[in-house]
């Protein structure tokens, strides 16, 4: 899936913060998933609001992410993240 910057999964992740440009990037604090979405939707929703999910702001700070070499795939990453998003947003 790509973000509304049309980049793909590689590009995201290869992003490079010392050269990306803040205004370009979204704040966390900003996402709201919608609780009431089923699982598969939520991930959309937040895919589609951060654009990015390695490297978004918050706040003054830039966040790059990235994930250890296991069987957990980017999928279950996000879906653990939203889920807890949407668990404190309530």
């Amino acid at each position: 899936m790509d973000g509304d910057l049309g980049l793909s999964i590689e590009e995201m992740k290869d992003v490079d913060v010392t050269k990306v440009n803040p205004e370009d990037l979204v704040d966390i604090r900003d996402v709201k998933v919608n609780a009431h979405l089923k699982q598969e939707k939520k991930i959309e929703d937040f895919i589609r609001q951060i654009k990015n999910p390695y490297c978004y702001k918050y706040g003054e700070y830039i966040v790059k992410i990235g994930f250890e070499d296991t069987s957990v795939t980017l999928t279950e990453r996000l879906r653990e993240m939203i889920l807890k998003a949407a668990g404190s947003a309530q």
